[in-house]
């Protein structure tokens, strides 16, 4: 089979293949609504296997609409969100470009002057990774159909952004998170709205309640006003103020990506013997994210615009224990609970083995930063109601940057030239998926559990391992999604031409650039 580079596949190719009733849209096109889950491996969720932690609302997404099973981000968050906003895999040029968070915690904390601050900023703002003038991003595709853009909660791809920036990605309206250093706490003293800072009562804490997790802090610490309360309020107001006009909303929260910050423990894991204290903090930042998502199903029905309304449910990574005796150091140092060492062949590091109550990646190896399933394979759940067909799978090959090319498919504007994203939304709706990869691409600079790869359709995995990842193992995950049987001896044909697939797409160059 030959494999041809993904942005040969434009929009305009699809435009001849797709059915036509996918790109006859009427004025009434569906709200959009996308929550981005930070840090949740597919294993937390109970609709892909979770046996501890009850997330009935997420799990009704599911039962109601399309759970996909072959679905790939990236393997921690600055470049997850900025494939997810440029529609590009994060091999490309820029995608591992993001600048260092933390800057105005030094200033509220009095480490250095206002002054100082100012300096350091203009200086963090010219070192910047330029937008080139002709970039798309995911708000503007949302403008182009027609939608009112909005953005709540962990803003832009990382590390700290500012007010014409993230206008620059397209959102009309949005409230959060300047910088992603300090939305690993909860409880900060201000947050922006529409370029304007805003303060949280009860919160002084210039480190927004970091390291909550020290010496076991009950919950509750750390300020009066928890931000993901903050948001959910928000996105409510917004639905409520906006149910009259077609909208797209995007949510990346900041759950569960520890500190583990929450206001109190979740009444269904305040008993349970199974976990200690922290566990229970953790498990109650679940149920924080499936509370929410049960009020923004609940606010849409009662706007009455439930059935015109598409959700789509994801995560940037995959799992990362923030709780537990050492956990995610064992994962780092690649040993387990007992001290032994684990290898990347027949005793690899799992959640399922690694001391992981809840086994957050449902037995898949690795963890966020690796290179294995447990660290790039995402949830995407899609609801929509009279639309997808309720509880529907598909082992359909996607990531985060196909997201781009759906919202366009779905607002009926083209997508532009040279973009990885291929639309799903013909998976979505039970119409044969003309266009599909060939493979997808994740980079990853680490090397403690795996490296860069590229997964194909038919289900072949060439991942790079060891310190100078210049070792390949290869997997077929659609027969071995935990990588247990490493095939690199018995398919050597596959390993040269996954190889040179890799090395071209790592560090290529933008084609959806200077067209």
């Amino acid at each position: 089979m030959k494999i041809l580079p993904v942005h040969t596949c434009f929009a305009a190719l699809a435009a001849i293949l797709l059915p036509p009733q996918l790109w006859a849209h009427d004025s009434e096109k569906p709200n959009v609504i996308l929550i981005f889950a930070d840090d949740l491996g597919p294993g937390m969720l109970g609709c892909y296997g979770q046996q501890i932690v009850k997330t009935p609302n997420i799990d009704r997404l599911a039962a109601e609409g399309m759970k996909f099973n072959n679905y790939y981000g990236a393997t921690f968050c600055a470049p997850s969100r900025w494939s997810l906003s440029t529609g590009m895999h994060d091999g490309r040029i820029g995608g591992w470009d993001y600048n260092r968070g933390g800057l105005a915690i030094q200033r509220d904390s009095g480490k250095i002057t206002e002054q100082e601050y100012q300096k350091r900023f203009a200086k963090l703002k010219a070192d910047a990774q330029p937008i080139a003038p002709d970039e798309v991003f995911l708000g503007q595709i949302g403008q182009r159909a027609g939608y009112l853009t909005a953005q709540f909660g962990k803003l832009d791809s990382g590390f700290q952004t500012w007010h014409e920036r993230v206008k620059r990605y397209g959102w009309d309206y949005y409230d959060g998170f300047y910088c992603h250093q300090r939305c690993h706490g909860f409880y900060p003293p201000y947050l922006w709205r529409n370029g304007e800072r805003y303060e949280l009562p009860g919160n002084n804490d210039p480190e927004c309640g970091k390291h909550l997790e020290i010496d076991e802090l009950p919950a509750g610490n750390g300020g009066k006003t928890h931000s993901q309360n903050v948001f959910i309020k928000g996105v409510l107001q917004f639905i409520q103020q906006h149910k009259d006009e077609p909208f797209f909303l995007y949510h990346p929260t900041q759950i569960p990506h520890g500190e583990l910050g929450i206001p109190k423990i979740h009444a269904e894991v305040e008993n349970d013997s199974r976990l200690t204290y922290e566990e229970k903090k953790y498990a109650s930042m679940i149920k924080m994210l499936d509370d929410h998502v049960g009020l923004i199903m609940d606010e849409l029905k009662k706007q009455g615009i439930d059935d015109n309304t598409l959700v789509v449910f994801s995560s940037d990574n995959g799992h990362c224990a923030y709780y537990g005796d050492g956990i995610y150091d064992g994962f780092k140092n690649q040993v387990l609970p007992d001290g032994s060492p684990t290898n990347l062949t027949d005793n690899k590091w799992r959640t399922s083995n690694g001391g992981d109550v809840f086994d957050g990646n449902a037995g898949r190896a690795g963890a966020k930063r690796s290179g294995f399933q447990g660290g790039i394979q995402c949830p995407l759940i899609a609801r929509w109601p009279g639309k997808i067909a309720a509880g529907s799978e598909t082992q359909l090959l996607s990531a985060h940057y196909d997201f781009l090319a759906t919202l366009a498919d779905i607002g009926g504007v083209p997508v532009p030239a040279g973009k990885d994203s291929i639309s799903y939304l013909p998976t979505l709706l039970g119409k044969p998926q003309h266009q599909t990869h060939d493979y997808v691409v994740v980079q990853n600079r680490r090397t403690y559990m795996g490296s860069s790869t590229v997964i194909t359709r038919d289900g072949w995995k060439l991942i790079e391992v060891g310190k100078r990842r210049n070792q390949h193992q290869l997997y077929n995950i659609l027969q071995d999604n935990d990588e247990r049987n490493e095939l690199s001896a018995h398919y050597p044909e596959k390993v040269v031409l996954l190889k040179t697939i890799l090395k071209r797409e790592i560090e290529s160059e933008r084609p959806d650039l200077g067209q």
